[in-house]
């Protein structure tokens, strides 16, 4: 996995140049009523690599600006290259494991997503799958928050998690999604090639992601409140998959 200078491109031109090049841009924000050549020439770039514009107020922009010159217009730019789903499921090939993979559906705070990489690491997980939209990347603070596990486990960014899901369903992969309202992680068969779908503690796993997942778990709650970090819902569900796939080894 290579890594990259992670850099905020600001100006017209720049974010031109940015799209042109191959850049893994990640996020683009954009004046509303924007309307001009260059910003028409960035909505055409930006749709032929699949990257989603947020439309916001000049005050924003300002805010979020380093440079103060943006134009109307700010790139960010992944610190780190994105794998395919390929690369991941080659991985669980190699290590003669059955696949193991996490799903994150609007996972938006740099610090879960770092903390979930770093648990997929120690987990043994053979990478993360994130959506283009309404989710963090590969940011620096997600880099530093997975303390190093980010050059060691593949992270593909798709455009659609629920096709992704079918696709890999063909594969002989089955889903399992993080939910308040499924059955108890201790009774359910969490072995065998897996992929483990965690949502955000505010919003939780999508309806239509969670449609096509084929069990739903729950982690029991004794506490006065009704969710868990996803950071540590993803390490405990993990971590129920590694106890799980450990007994069923030593039983053979």
């Amino acid at each position: 996995m290579g890594r990259f200078e992670e850099s905020v491109i600001e100006g017209r031109n720049e974010v031109i140049e940015a799209l042109r090049s191959g850049k893994t841009v990640d996020r683009i924000f954009m004046a509303d009523g924007s309307h001009d050549g260059p910003m028409q020439t960035i909505r055409r770039e930006a749709k032929k690599h699949d990257i989603k514009i947020d439309f916001v107020d000049k005050k924003r922009l300002d805010e979020i600006s380093v440079t103060h010159k943006h134009q109307g217009v700010i790139a960010y730019i992944a610190a780190y290259e994105y794998a395919e789903v390929e690369d991941i499921l080659r991985r669980a090939e190699e290590k003669g494991e059955p696949p193991f993979i996490i799903l994150l559906d609007n996972i938006t705070d740099p610090h879960n997503l770092g903390a979930i990489i770093r648990t997929a690491n120690q987990a043994g997980a053979h990478g993360v799958i994130i959506p283009k939209n309404r989710a963090v990347g590969l940011t620096a603070t997600v880099a530093k928050t997975s303390a190093g596990a980010i050059n060691y486990t593949p992270v593909a960014k798709v455009t659609n998690i629920s096709k992704t899901i079918e696709e890999l369903k063909k594969k002989g992969i089955w889903f399992v999604c993080a939910d308040m309202d499924g059955q108890l992680m201790y009774s359910q068969d969490l072995t065998g090639p897996i992929g483990l779908v965690i949502g955000s503690e505010g919003e939780g796993v999508s309806r239509l992601v969670k449609e096509k997942c084929d069990f739903v778990t729950s982690i029991p709650m004794k506490g006065d409140i009704d969710s868990l970090n996803a950071s540590v819902a993803a390490g405990i569900l993990s971590y129920e998959i590694v106890r799980q796939r450990i007994f069923k080894e030593s039983k053979k």
